[in-house]
């Protein structure tokens, strides 16, 4: 995705459910002394993405640049920015609030605190996906399930620590992120069961630190899940990952214990919790909510750099530039699991 020219490259789709095309503009230049320019070296698809250029959503503009993930060189910097200098290779929370910081073009715009830093045996390719996953899990669990989140400086109001918690889509990028950040907040002794497709188990307990992986079109699942804990009570959380779970899902959880379940909005319908459950629906643009959230972005690069936050998916180079970004575009609306598909 980069350019050497002063040129900038956006990948646009010009109106709702149109394909993307490639526009030309000038580079977008900082407007503010915290502002970071990225040159753009890989990207990676999310589904909000395909739904936002199928669908819109209340305010857009066409044509829109969309791209919530990438990765790339700090080509310049605000006077104001301390943590970065040109040549940084970063990645970043992008945003296509406005075109200008949307990760599908060959330049972005970003404030300081939305960019980290990559660690060098970390690619562009693998970084490119990491942030709004990563973000999203941590809503889900300082938000959703009110969790302290010790790897923030200050998630200190939430307190509650499950002693078991069932992901619902251990095998998406999110349920992927999640069971990490389950892992790094809650002790050693914690149960944390993922649901995923067969193939996908063995990546989820060796490489994400599930204790134990279930199939997830078993019909047996909620009495596995049951099965998995002390005395087969059940679960005290159930956090799901890709939002629409069977409501059968609801018997994992322990009948006498705290029966806490979030939700990730993707857009359909809220699954009615029985009653009883603490239900609570999430969301990333939920992130100022949370408890820390302003340490959000370093806080990754910390674990980045310690080796405790790994590459939550494997990654799939599916092309280069426009035509990669829309043929990414239709994998990801024909549902993708276990991968993470990236574009450069």
């Amino acid at each position: 995705m980069s350019t050497q020219n002063t040129q900038n490259k956006q990948y646009a789709a010009l109106g709702q459910g149109q394909p993307l095309t490639t526009q030309t503009s000038a580079k977008p230049a900082l407007e503010a002394a915290d502002e970071v320019l990225i040159r753009v070296r890989a990207v990676a698809i999310n589904p909000a993405d395909y739904k936002m250029v199928g669908q819109g959503q209340r305010g857009t503009v066409w044509p829109l640049v969309p791209g919530l993930d990438g990765a790339g060189v700090v080509e310049a910097v605000g006077a104001d920015v301390r943590r970065f200098a040109v040549g940084d290779r970063v990645l970043a929370m992008f945003s296509p609030a406005a075109n200008r910081t949307a990760s599908y073009q060959t330049h972005a715009v970003l404030r300081e605190q939305k960019v980290a830093r990559i660690p060098d045996a970390w690619s562009f390719e693998e970084a490119a996906g990491l942030a709004t996953c990563y973000m999203t899990a941590v809503v889900g669990l300082g938000l959703g399930l009110a969790m302290p989140l010790p790897f923030l400086t200050d998630s200190s109001p939430n307190t509650f620590q499950p002693s078991s918690v069932l992901v619902v889509g251990g095998s998406s990028a999110l349920g992927a992120a999640t069971l990490q950040l389950l892992r790094l907040a809650l002790p050693p002794s914690t149960i944390i069961l993922a649901t995923s497709s067969p193939k996908h188990h063995s990546h989820l307990v060796s490489a994400l630190g599930a204790t134990a992986a279930l199939d997830r079109n078993s019909p047996e699942l909620a009495a596995q899940a049951r099965a998995a804990c002390p005395g087969g009570r059940g679960v005290d959380a159930i956090v799901d990952a890709v939002g629409g779970a069977d409501a059968a899902v609801f018997d994992a959880l322990d009948p006498a214990g705290p029966r806490r379940y979030a939700q990730v909005w993707t857009g359909g319908a809220e699954i009615d919790a029985p009653a009883g459950v603490d239900s609570v629906l999430f969301r990333g643009r939920d992130l100022p909510r949370v408890h820390g959230a302003a340490d959000l972005v370093t806080a990754l690069q910390r674990l980045l750099e310690q080796g405790a936050y790994k590459l939550p998916l494997p990654v799939s180079l599916v092309g280069h530039g426009v035509d990669g970004l829309q043929r990414g575009l239709e994998l990801m609306r024909r549902s993708v699991s276990g991968e993470k598909l990236v574009v450069t």
